[in-house]
């Protein structure tokens, strides 16, 4: 076994021989931070005191963001940055949201639902053509054809606006270094953002309505493009590059005939991610006057009706599920494109396949779907929510009811952590986080983390924030805890992860507010409902990397453990975890960062916290409370990403 450990841990030095006390300090690097933060909390109990943040360090913003709240109010329809910039783009907007939604609606069910199979079937197959038709079906079905149309003229919209954009920036990116160095902090940052923080500032400008709900769409769906796009560019191969310019190419062409039909991959990928981001958004939209099936889910939500709200919820996922597939089967099919000729027959069938569908339909029974033939699953799943109330909801001998679950959750888990956090002296949880962040990543990487804590006590809300980060805490160790034992699980069985593959792939592609609505229904409102969605919404991604990290070790040093006699559980203990160290600790960055974007929509179901301040900013026009609810959602989403994102030199250690 010593000889398996020797090969999983890989060589510390460089080729530069370090001083006998950087060694040290190396080889003791977590003992010496943990005792100085032990000596440090002594001292500060003794000097500073207890308590929480101090007045004396708030700043309140109220008054300075109520004038420009005021003053943005009273020049919207007369400054002229308003009627010449703002108000063109708004403008814009919304005549491009009508125009696509006239279109689909001159087409018809029958037309959309025809576009939609012969589009899938050009560039996916037979197979995805008819799910995407049985898709549509169903959301006129479920008599949601019209919220449907218009989400998805909203998103056609802001999936054009987002991919042009995004790929402009990635353009920049991926031909110029500078513009590569300055751009990737903007888009860590807004990666990190929890998507309601998007909702804020553009508010703020264009009040509420469509051109907000595109623009803050747009905001969020765009950094994903510009990313595997500048990737993509960046990444082509440089024999052919060379090979291009030796040719006499010149810059431009080498980007027209070289580097972008080798980014290809890349580009349908950052489609597909955008898209995906983009639907997400359509029910967190809906709060600021997206309309659609997102304004369905939020007022059923509202109401806690869970019939209606599964019922407009549904055709979200469709949606999301059949645009994921095309897209990513577009992608896949690259290598096996057919020939120029044959691809433009192909299209130019399709096409008119289309109108004829459309014409046909449209002479035979009209262009809006079907009087009658839609199948009401409102009351059926409010019967089946009573039932669960009445059986599972309390009173289960033995185990309890679900509510008893989230009652004893909160009582054992949440609270205690929650109130834990507020007893710590401010001072406390700053040192605590520095210590954290240096463990995991370097001095840069601790500073912005303490600074973004900071930051939230200044503006005032630290407790809110503490309240935040205790419901994140408990989701993420929830989270951590089932997806590794199920990551590991599937590493180990090809079976298991076969099943667990289209499951997984289901969840990732639902939208954040698709998940409150079962655990609305299962457990109510509250903090706890609000965890579990955000365990759910988690799960998949942190199994998926859990999964492939495992999977990804050399197999050569698989087999060396067990030519030694190593057992299953010493070859995960000591060569698969440790190896597959840099997977499980981008696991848990991902964990905390998902797990924090639905804690923060949990407000709309009781999570309360800064997720309910900044729902409550929204629907009072009160902008001071929510744009501070915002920022402080942005910096608790920094700090956590930077205390939990390892840097290029931990990903190098072993063990």
């Amino acid at each position: 076994m010593a000889a398996m450990t020797a090969t999983a841990t890989p060589a510390r030095h460089t080729g530069l021989v370090p001083s006998g006390a950087a060694t040290a300090f190396a080889r003791h690097r977590t003992a010496l931070l943990l005792g100085a933060a032990v000596v440090l909390l002594v001292l500060g109990s003794v000097l500073a005191g207890r308590g929480t943040w101090p007045g004396d360090l708030t700043v309140d913003l109220t008054g300075p963001l109520g004038s420009v709240s005021d003053w943005i109010i009273d020049n919207r329809d007369t400054h002229p940055l308003f009627l010449y910039f703002f108000g063109h783009i708004s403008n814009g907007v919304v005549l491009s949201v009508r125009a696509v939604y006239l279109v689909l609606l001159a087409a018809g069910w029958a037309g959309v639902t025809a576009a939609v199979g012969l589009i899938a079937w050009r560039v996916a197959g037979v197979r995805l053509a008819l799910s995407g038709v049985v898709a549509f079906l169903l959301c006129g079905l479920l008599g949601m054809w019209v919220p449907t149309m218009q989400t998805l003229a909203l998103m056609v919209v802001a999936v054009l606006v987002s991919v042009a954009l995004g790929a402009l920036l990635g353009l920049a990116a991926g031909l110029s270094d500078r513009v590569f160095r300055l751009l990737r902090p903007v888009l860590d940052t807004m990666q990190v953002m929890p998507a309601f923080a998007y909702l804020l500032p553009v508010v703020l400008v264009f009040g509420i309505g469509v051109p907000a709900a595109v623009l803050a769409t747009v905001v969020y769906a765009a950094p994903p493009m510009a990313r595997l796009t500048a990737l993509g560019l960046r990444g082509a191969d440089a024999g052919v590059m060379e090979a291009a310019a030796s040719l006499g190419a010149t810059g431009r062409q080498r980007l027209m005939t070289a580097r972008l039909p080798l980014a290809r991959k890349e580009l349908l990928l950052g489609l597909n991610q955008t898209i995906m981001m983009a639907l997400s958004m359509a029910v967190i939209a809906s709060v600021i006057g997206a309309g659609g099936l997102g304004d369905r889910v939020y007022q059923a939500l509202a109401s806690v009706d869970v019939g209606a709200a599964l019922a407009a919820g549904i055709p979200i996922v469709l949606l999301a599920v059949v645009l994921d597939r095309v897209t990513g089967a577009a992608g896949n099919g690259l290598d096996t494109a057919p020939r120029a000729g044959s691809a433009r027959l192909g299209w130019a069938v399709a096409a008119a396949g289309t109108v004829v569908v459309a014409v046909v339909a449209r002479l035979v029974s009209g262009t809006n779907w079907p009087d009658g033939r839609t199948v009401a699953v409102a009351e059926p799943v409010n019967r089946a929510v009573d039932w669960m109330t009445d059986h599972l909801y309390s009173g289960v001998p033995v185990i309890g009811g679900t509510a008893d679950w989230a009652g004893h959750f909160t009582t054992w888990v949440l609270n205690p952590v929650r109130d834990g956090l507020q007893w710590l002296p401010w001072w406390a949880v700053l040192l605590l986080i520095a210590v954290l962040a240096m463990l995991i990543g370097t001095w840069r990487t601790t500073v912005t983390a303490v600074l973004a804590m900071a930051a939230i006590g200044v503006l005032g809300v630290w407790d809110p924030a503490l309240d935040t980060l205790s419901q994140v805490l408990a989701g993420v160790a929830v989270t951590l805890v089932a997806g590794f034992a199920v990551g590991i699980a599937a590493s180990r069985s090809e079976r298991l992860e076969r099943l667990l593959r289209p499951v997984l792939d289901v969840f990732q592609t639902m939208p954040q507010f698709v998940y409150l609505i079962p655990v609305v229904a299962l457990f109510g409102v509250g903090r706890a409902p609000a965890v579990a969605a955000a365990v759910i919404y988690a799960l998949p991604a942190v199994v998926r990397i859990t999964t492939q990290g495992l999977n990804g070790v050399d197999p050569v040093t698989m087999e060396s453990s067990r030519s030694l006699g190593a057992t299953g559980v010493q070859q995960l203990l000591k060569v698969q975890l440790p190896l597959a160290r840099p997977a499980l600790l981008l696991a848990v960055n991902q964990g905390v960062v998902l797990v924090l974007a639905v804690v923060v929509i949990g407000g709309l179901v009781g999570g309360g916290a800064l997720g309910y301040a900044a729902v409550f900013g929204l629907a009072q026009g009160d902008l001071a409370t929510g744009l501070v609810a915002g920022a402080a959602i942005v910096l608790l989403g920094l700090m956590l990403d930077r205390v939990t994102q390892p840097t290029a030199r931990h990903f190098g250690k072993g063990a």
